[in-house]
């Protein structure tokens, strides 16, 4: 149920932006859920993976998935300083959904 609310999460974020593991996993109900968005990303199929960073925008993955992630932004219009995507400007703000309220008895 988790993972199914992760991958909705990540299908909101639109093309030329990108959001953080952390904002992901909030946006999904899941403070603190990072590792599981994460988690989420490696089995996925289909899913704009790599529109989903690090903490301050920075690409965690190494290697060439670095890079591809780094050239599929790039393709979108991403702009970077240095090593980071430029968060002030392609961040997305995920919509806030409002807390369920408890019923009151009695």
């Amino acid at each position: 149920m988790n993972r199914t609310k992760i991958v909705a999460a990540i299908r909101q974020i639109p093309r030329g932006m990108v959001s953080t593991y952390g904002a992901v996993a909030c946006a999904a109900g899941l403070p603190r859920g990072a590792r599981q968005a994460a988690a989420a990303l490696r089995t996925a199929v289909g899913l704009p993976w790599h529109r989903v960073l690090g903490f301050g925008g920075a690409i965690k993955l190494r290697g060439n998935s670095a890079f591809e992630q780094r050239f599929r932004l790039e393709a979108e219009g991403v702009r970077f300083r240095g090593r980071r995507v430029d968060m002030s400007q392609h961040e997305y703000k995920f919509p806030r959904i409002a807390p369920a309220r408890a019923k009151r008895i009695g």
